[in-house]
């Protein structure tokens, strides 16, 4: 909000100066060679030569229609969120770089603020690739893709592409050893609290990046962080990953499509069950994506009940063992975040990855938490100094 009053200056001055000084020309000039070649083909149409009409026809289909380089031709597009804010510009690198000047001597003198050289680059859209709100953004060029009166039908378009690294990175959360792996922290868990917490995480990547024409790769991690929560719930039940899909493994509806989900229920008396599933909607690019989920609530926990349902299970969170519970607590999970350790021991990984800032441990445990020394272990009482 801060960052909206406070750029609103900023607004005013494209819209009022920048915009209107490097937007001008209806439209761009028809290119000369794409105008000679459909003459050329016209004529040896007249003469029913095909097999030149066809190479004509695939000469011309390897350049544009009309002229790029058209001096009287100029658009400018100018976006913000927050504090970010994204050009786009058909027009010679020389202008770029001179819109990009006259930005940053606003910026510094009319709000104190200085453009960043690293972060504000100049990016050819046709070659390289833009990162905005995490997305990469560039100009689609396929001379191969026609639509169906046979022109082509993306070139020039702007793609939106759900970058490699972003997928890799969330992937990479549910590996070990570059395969899919169980998390641990999450056995002490209901299944309900377990299978909700992974199709929250997934559905709330794969509905942001629905908007990018790759979102169809998404599939593998799902196919990811479908096995890690599989492996889960066998680690929690000590059981096999084949045992866990022939158990959760059903068939959902949604949007007259059938997908396999892995699903439980909670029962309730008087009322219709709590459900929770893993998967169940469609993957692939949506221009106005909207996902809907039959989850009770937005919010995965209930942080009162699950603390009054952690003590009364009576059982330590990180060694099993029942009876003499005690509430471990930190002031700030960001604190255990940025602590500075290179491996950080399980306690502090689980609370870490619950996103909690309390943990139910046996009084042993409790003591080598305070004492440093925990080493991720069964803790017993020969082991604490």
């Amino acid at each position: 909000m801060l960052s909206n009053i406070y750029m609103d200056k900023f607004d005013q001055f494209m819209e009022e100066h920048i915009l209107p000084a490097y937007n001008r020309g209806r439209k761009r000039a028809e290119n000369t060679a794409y105008k000679a070649l459909r003459k050329q083909m016209e004529k040896h149409m007249r003469h029913q030569d095909w097999k030149k009409v066809k190479e004509l026809h695939k000469q011309r289909q390897s350049i544009p229609s009309k002229d790029t380089n058209d001096p009287t031709f100029r658009r400018l597009h100018y976006i913000r969120y927050a504090d970010d804010w994204l050009l786009g510009f058909s027009g010679p690198k020389q202008e770029a770089a001179k819109v990009k000047e006259e930005i940053k001597i606003f910026l510094a003198e009319r709000l104190k603020l200085t453009l960043s050289e690293e972060k504000t680059l100049i990016t050819h859209a046709k070659t390289e690739r833009a990162r905005f709100l995490g997305y990469d953004i560039h100009v689609l060029q396929q001379d191969a893709k026609h639509d169906g009166r046979g022109q082509r039908s993306i070139n020039g378009a702007i793609g939106f592409r759900v970058p490699d690294e972003k997928m890799k990175d969330k992937a990479r959360q549910y590996m070990k050893g570059g395969k899919p792996t169980h998390r641990k922290e999450r056995t002490v868990s209901s299944d309900f609290d377990i299978i909700a917490q992974y199709q929250s995480e997934f559905r709330g990547f794969a509905q942001y990046y629905l908007l990018a024409y790759n979102a169809h790769q998404l599939h593998g991690l799902k196919r990811t962080m479908e096995l890690s929560l599989a492996r889960t719930l066998a680690n929690k039940y000590k059981t096999t990953v084949n045992k866990i899909f022939n158990k959760y493994q059903t068939t959902r509806e949604t949007d007259g499509q059938s997908y396999k989900v892995l699903q439980t229920e909670v029962e309730r008396v008087g009322k219709k069950p709590l459900v929770a599933y893993f998967g169940g909607f469609k993957l692939g690019f949506k221009k106005d994506a909207v996902i809907e989920d039959t989850l009770p609530t937005g919010k995965v926990y209930s942080i009162k009940s699950q603390l009054i349902d952690r003590l009364l299970k009576d059982t330590c969170e990180l060694c099993e063992s029942r009876g003499n519970i005690e509430m471990h607590h930190v002031k700030k999970l960001k604190d255990l975040e940025k602590n500075g350790r290179k491996e950080k021991p399980e306690w502090m990984t689980r609370m870490i990855a619950m996103r909690r800032k309390t943990l139910a441990v046996c009084h042993e445990c409790h003591s080598s938490i305070h004492s440093g020394k925990y080493n991720g272990k069964r803790v017993t009482t020969a082991n604490v100094d």
